[in-house]
């Protein structure tokens, strides 16, 4: 008999077989508050009814229709339609099907369009598995190790964690940014720069959101040195964090938008946008893909934007965000860190992309306690995940269209589960 590798890791011990909206339901058809949303994928919930339909009508029409051997309409409404959600002056979208191959295309646009070999990545940051997003990748040494060497022309510079760092984020902002300017003088020259690659949250690297004089700080010196910025908003877009993008926090505006995720609601479908003007400097031949853009999940995709809209989904993240927030930081209030107890040392994140940090008695990061956390809440029902470099964070990413009941709900069973870890 042939099985699935030994190697991948199950977060849960659930067997799914049926999803609608937050829960999951397993074989013994126990639901389970899915606080996961397949690594925030399903923005609209399991099985929301207007995509299940999107996609049900386009499979009895035309599943692939490969877009550099013909077109099809989904593929053509769903571009017009992102127009009207990217930022100013970005108008030109190239397709693939995940984030990965998203970055790299990025990656490679703007290194075709530049002339230029290096890329300056940030620390904590996680851009994909494969080889060039993985050489970009530093969350965690698990995405990049035992198969290197690495891509060459990658460059890292800090990303102002200021818990990380034990400073305020002014501090941690202002060191950043001093240290992008000794990179730039000593590793990598401006005129050997491509572009900056930035998520505006570290998914991976512990839920950790970037801030406004940061990248602001980053746009000042991509405009000075003609260097583009790429922002990932893989994790963060399509109103994970209480606004479209999440970059909408900070300003920052970005040369090319990196898309993926929550833009399907579960099909595979990912994209980058730029200005059609820099589009255009990418090499004859160089954009492609099989199924980049597949009739299915572009149909799907609209399906997604409409509910979005219709729903206000956007405003509901914003709104439930804080209602989530406002739980997790009186859960660790009870059980904060320090002074020589090990606990919850912070809580951070925008929106509905929320993280707890869990730190040992030394204050250093205490993975073995954020994974008992996380069983316990999978025994209580709650789906969760954890993130971070040594796995200290639990992340909590439900879907966009969360209600008030079911974030109470949430917070009830993430009470009793740190309780039962720490001590009520």
């Amino acid at each position: 008999m042939s099985a699935l590798s030994p190697v991948l890791k199950q977060a849960t011990q659930v067997l799914a077989v049926r999803g609608e909206g937050v829960h999951l339901y397993d074989e013994s058809g126990r639901a389970h508050l899915d606080f996961t949303a397949g690594i925030g994928v399903t923005s609209t919930g399991h099985c929301h009814p207007r995509v299940v339909a999107a996609a049900q009508d386009q499979v009895g029409k035309l599943v692939h229709g490969q877009y550099t051997t013909v077109l099809h309409q989904p593929l053509l409404t769903l571009t017009e339609r992102l127009g009207e959600v990217l930022p100013a002056g970005i108008d030109s979208l190239f397709y693939v099907n995940s984030g990965s191959e998203a970055v790299e295309a990025a990656m490679r646009l703007a290194k075709q369009a530049t002339g230029r070999p290096n890329i300056v990545a940030f620390q904590g940051g996680f851009h994909g598995r494969t080889m060039a997003a993985a050489s970009m990748t530093t969350s965690a040494t698990k995405f990049r190790s035992g198969y290197g060497p690495l891509m060459p022309g990658v460059a890292l510079a800090p990303f102002p964690n200021a818990f990380h760092y034990g400073w305020d984020e002014e501090t941690a902002t202002r060191f950043a940014l001093r240290e992008l300017d000794q990179l730039l003088a000593t590793v990598t020259a401006p005129a050997d720069t491509a572009a900056f690659i930035v998520e505006p949250v570290l998914g991976e690297g512990g839920y950790v959101p970037a801030n406004t004089a940061f990248l602001q700080g980053l746009r000042e010196r991509a405009d000075r040195h003609g260097i583009l910025l790429i922002l990932d908003e893989v994790q963060t877009g399509f109103g994970r964090t209480g606004k479209f993008w999440g970059h909408d926090h900070f300003g920052g505006r970005p040369d090319i938008v990196v898309t993926a995720k929550g833009l399907a609601s579960g099909f595979p479908l990912s994209a980058i946008a730029a200005p059609e003007a820099l589009m255009a400097k990418a090499w004859p031949g160089s954009q492609g893909g099989t199924y980049g853009g597949n009739a299915v999940a572009c149909a799907a995709a609209i399906a997604t934007l409409d509910v979005i809209q219709d729903e206000k989904l956007v405003e509901n993240a914003a709104t439930r965000g804080a209602q989530l927030f406002s739980g997790l930081r009186e859960v660790a209030a009870r059980h904060a860190a320090g002074e020589g107890r090990a606990g919850i040392g912070d809580v951070r994140g925008l929106g509905l992309m929320a993280g707890t940090e869990f730190t040992d008695a030394e204050g250093e990061p205490d993975g073995a306690t954020a994974a008992k956390v996380h069983a316990a809440a999978g025994e209580r029902g709650l789906l969760l995940l954890t993130c971070g470099t040594q796995g200290q964070v639990v992340r909590m990413i439900p879907p966009l269209v969360v209600n008030e009941g079911e974030v109470a709900e949430g917070l009830r069973l993430w009470t009793e589960s740190v309780d039962a870890v720490l001590g009520g």
